[in-house]
């Protein structure tokens, strides 16, 4: 699979990117980090341990990431995620929904990603 047919697979926006980091090599730099980042499973250790404020800052984290590549679908859940997390300091059951939509996303990113490799 290559770069682009990646981005349309996991969602993302092809044209941003490349209108950024302008060539597939250095696009694919990038997205191999993304599979590397500990910021989902910290995002998972820290809601089962509920550290809202470390699980907060994990979910920022992807959210950036994901803005920051065109991961549009990664970006948007996680995003919804951040906000949600955003201020509280106790657990809610209102998170698990958000949370299974960036586990969702988040694990199609990663197996698009792989493909490429």
């Amino acid at each position: 699979m290559d770069v682009k047919q990646c981005y349309e697979k996991m969602g993302g926006d092809y044209d941003d990117v490349m209108s950024r980091l302008r060539t597939d090599e250095r696009i694919k730099k990038f997205l191999l980090k993304v599979a590397e980042d500990k910021s989902f499973d910290n995002l998972c250790e820290n809601l089962k341990t509920r550290n809202i404020e470390e699980a907060f800052r994990a979910a920022h984290t992807l959210k950036g990431v994901g803005l920051n590549l065109s991961l549009t679908r990664l970006h948007k859940s996680a995003s919804a995620m951040t906000e949600a997390l955003r201020g509280k300091t106790e657990y809610s059951a209102d998170f698990e929904p958000l949370f299974d939509k960036v586990k969702e996303d988040y694990e199609l990113t990663v197996s698009c990603i792989r493909e490429v490799e």
